[in-house]
């Protein structure tokens, strides 16, 4: 029977349909340390790892017997893929059911940065009657009839563009390639250079995935490229935006706020960015619901069950 290792003991639930057919191990209602996955991982087939679980070269090196990794998470930079491939293994992650999750809270970030939506709402908490409530004041944006530029127009970035399009606004988009036109026309999304982009965008959403060609994609140069009204979006990784870049030109005005959602240095922002009322902050939040998170689970074993079985689809991760 084929034996699989799991780093973390969430979401069983999802996981029920593995157990029934293989050999499961889990930790005892916390995460395997890395130690121990190296210590047991010489017997294992499969390792199902979580997204802040590191994978690294002396790993894999020690999983003898390994054939693939399944990634509980879209992103996989936690995993040395390049080496992973090199070694023929397979590695697999769970885009589809993050896509909306991700996307919803995208276009949430959007609105409530354009409306200052926090921002009035802890300024009642804490002033109360003393909070200025006139017809001219706390005046917002609206997204409405506005341009959306997304860097990055895959799952994520497609879910967003229809959320965005159905709330009246123009997209526009970067990608490596441009999509084909048939698929232009069916999302309502333009392909332009990274430099229209940013001239042109209220509001830039990055969805691309974190890599050594995206780190600091939005730095200095690109940050005085926006428009002063401009509105920066992260739902992707943090290390996407310099963030003490990000800081400076909030802070001088050069771009109008910011909703983030990941930041460049660990689960914290910068404490600058606390202090700012036009910055929104989530901690990593994008696929926080218990419904994503189980889903993301039966996926992980959808892509164990597929690669060993062959009777479904497996979401491999092709190139770092």
């Amino acid at each position: 029977m084929k034996k699989i290792l799991v780093t973390f003991d969430m979401f069983r639930e999802g996981f029920a349909e593995l157990e029934n057919k293989y050999e499961v191990t889990f930790p005892n209602g916390r995460d395997f340390s890395y130690d121990e996955i190296s210590e047991m991982i010489p017997q294992y087939d499969v390792l199902c790892s979580m997204f802040d679980f590191p994978v690294d070269k002396a790993l894999i090196d020690r999983g003898v017997n390994l054939k693939l990794i399944a990634n509980y998470a879209v992103g996989y930079n936690n995993i040395d893929v390049a080496y992973a491939l090199s070694k023929g293994l397979t590695v697999a992650n769970t885009p589809d059911p993050v896509t909306a999750p991700t996307a919803n809270l995208a276009l949430g970030l959007m609105l409530d940065t354009a409306r200052r939506i926090t921002e009035c709402d802890r300024k009642l908490r804490t002033l109360g009657k003393a909070m200025k409530v006139g017809v001219l004041e706390n005046l917002g944006v609206s997204i409405t009839g506005q341009t959306l530029g997304i860097i990055g127009l895959g799952r994520i970035g497609k879910a967003l563009c229809k959320r965005a399009r159905a709330c009246g606004m123009n997209v526009i988009y970067n990608n490596r390639r441009p999509l084909y036109i048939e698929e232009e026309t069916k999302l309502g999304a333009s392909f332009v250079s990274m430099e229209e982009l940013l001239a042109q965008s209220d509001f830039v959403s990055l969805n691309v995935p974190y890599n050594q060609d995206t780190y600091h994609i939005i730095g200095e140069p690109e940050l005085k490229q926006m428009k002063p009204s401009a509105i920066l979006i992260n739902t992707g990784r943090g290390p996407l935006v310099d963030e003490h870049a990000l800081v400076k030109a909030l802070q001088e005005g050069i771009i109008r706020g910011a909703g983030l959602d990941v930041f460049e240095f660990g689960d914290y922002p910068l404490p600058e960015l606390l202090e700012m009322d036009n910055v929104v902050l989530t901690p990593h939040i994008g696929t926080q619901t218990m419904d994503a998170r189980i889903a993301m689970a039966r996926a992980v074993a959808n892509n164990v069950i597929g690669f060993l079985e062959g009777d479904r689809a497996v979401s491999r991760v092709l190139r770092p």
